[in-house]
C-alpha cells in the first residue's frame, strides 16, 4: 500500500515473518522464550558483577556494559518483533519506526566500540600482563566505557537524521523492524547523501574497530604460540576464547546482512533470518558464552543461587 508524495506517513507496516499460523504461534513461544531468557542471563551478569567483589575487575566491567548494551537491543528489537509475529504483521507510527531505528544504531555502535575495548583488555592481559595493573586503571575504564557509548551516540545521530528526513513514498517494509535498507527503501526522494554518510561513517564506526581487534588478536595468538608450557598456552587462550566467539559472531552476522549482494539476501529470506542472529540470537547467547566458559562467573553464579534459595 502506498501513500502519494502529498501525504505524509503517519503508519509503518511490518510485515514480519509470512508464514502459516501453526508456525507463526511456533515462532512466538520460540522468541518470547528467548528474550526471557536473553534478559534473565544479561541481568544476571550485571547483578553478579555488582554483588561479588572478586568479579569487579576490568574484564568483567566492560562485559556488564557489553550486556547492557544487548539488553538495549533487545528490548528495542524483540518486543514489537513477537505483536508481529502473532499478529501476521502489526503498524508501526512512523515516529516510532524512527526511534526503534535510532535505538538499534546506537547498540550496535555501541556494542562494535565495547568489543573492540575488550579485545584490548585481553591484548594488555596477554602480552603486556606486567603492565595490565598500571594501564587499565579505573579511571581508564571509565573513560573506554564513556568513549564507546559517546560514540555510538555521535554516529547515530550524524547519520539517522538524515534518514529521517528523506520522503517517504511507501508504508510497507517487508520486514520484522525498521533497519536502514528498508527505510530507504521506502524513500521516493534520492538518498545518496545518507548512504554517503553511511559509508563515510562506518570507516571510525566499524572498519577501524575490526582492524584493531584483529591486529589485538593476532599480537594475542603470537604471544600465545610463544608460551612454552601447553597449560599456560591453554590457560592464555581460554581467557579470550569467549570473546572470540562473540566478536565472530557480531562481525559475521552484520557482513552477511550489509555486505552481501540484496540479490542473493532477499532468496528465501536470507536477510531476515541473517537479521535476527544479531538482533535476537546473539544477545541471547553472549551472556551463556561468557558463563558457560567462564568457571568465575559459574562459582560465583552456583553462590548466588545458593544465597537466594
Amino acid at each position: 500500500m502506498f501513500v502519494t508524495n502529498q501525504t505524509k506517513v503517519v503508519e509503518i507496516l511490518l510485515l514480519g515473518f509470512q508464514t502459516p499460523q501453526i508456525l507463526k504461534s511456533i515462532l512466538f513461544v520460540l522468541f518470547l522464550m528467548i528474550y526471557i531468557l536473553t534478559l534473565v542471563g544479561n541481568l544476571l551478569i550485571i547483578i553478579l558483577v555488582a554483588k561479588f567483589l572478586s568479579l569487579q575487575s576490568p574484564m568483567y566491567f566492560f562485559l556488564t556494559q557489553l550486556s547492557v548494551c544487548d539488553l538495549l537491543l533487545t528490548t528495542n528489537i524483540s518486543p514489537n518483533m513477537l505483536h508481529v509475529i502473532i499478529n501476521g504483521g502489526s503498524t508501526i507510527s512512523f515516529n516510532g519506526c524512527i526511534t526503534q531505528f535510532y535505538f538499534f544504531c546506537v547498540s550496535e555502535g555501541t556494542e562494535c566500540f565495547l568489543l573492540t575495548v575488550m579485545s584490548y583488555d585481553r591484548y594488555l592481559a596477554i602480552c603486556r600482563p606486567l603492565h595490565y595493573t598500571s594501564i587499565m586503571s579505573s579511571r581508564l575504564c571509565f573513560q573506554l566505557i564513556v568513549f564507546s557509548w559517546l560514540f555510538g551516540c555521535i554516529i547515530t545521530f550524524s547519520f539517522a537524521p538524515l534518514v529521517s528526513a528523506l520522503m517517504f513514498c511507501g508504508n510497507v517494509i517487508d520486514h520484522y523492524f525498521c533497519d536502514l535498507a528498508p527505510l530507504l527503501e521506502l524513500s521516493c526522494t534520492k538518498h545518496t547523501v545518507a548512504e554517503l554518510v553511511d559509508f563515510v561513517l562506518a570507516i571510525p564506526g566499524v572498519f577501524v574497530p575490526f582492524s584493531f581487534t584483529i591486529f589485538t588478536y593476532v599480537s594475542i595468538f603470537i604471544t600465545i604460540l610463544g608460551i612454552s608450557s601447553s597449560t599456560g598456552r591453554q590457560k592464555a587462550f581460554s581467557t579470550c576464547s569467549s570473546h572470540i566467539i562473540v566478536v565472530s559472531a557480531f562481525y559475521g552476522t552484520e557482513t552477511i546482512v550489509y555486505i552481501a549482494p540484496s540479490k542473493w539476501l532477499n532468496l528465501f529470506n536470507i536477510k531476515k533470518i541473517a537479521s535476527l542472529l544479531y538482533t535476537v540470537l546473539c544477545p541471547f547467547a553472549n551472556p551463556f558464552i561468557y558463563s558457560l566458559r567462564n568457571q568465575d562467573i559459574k562459582q560465583h553464579l552456583k553462590k548466588f543461587i545458593s544465597n537466594a534459595f
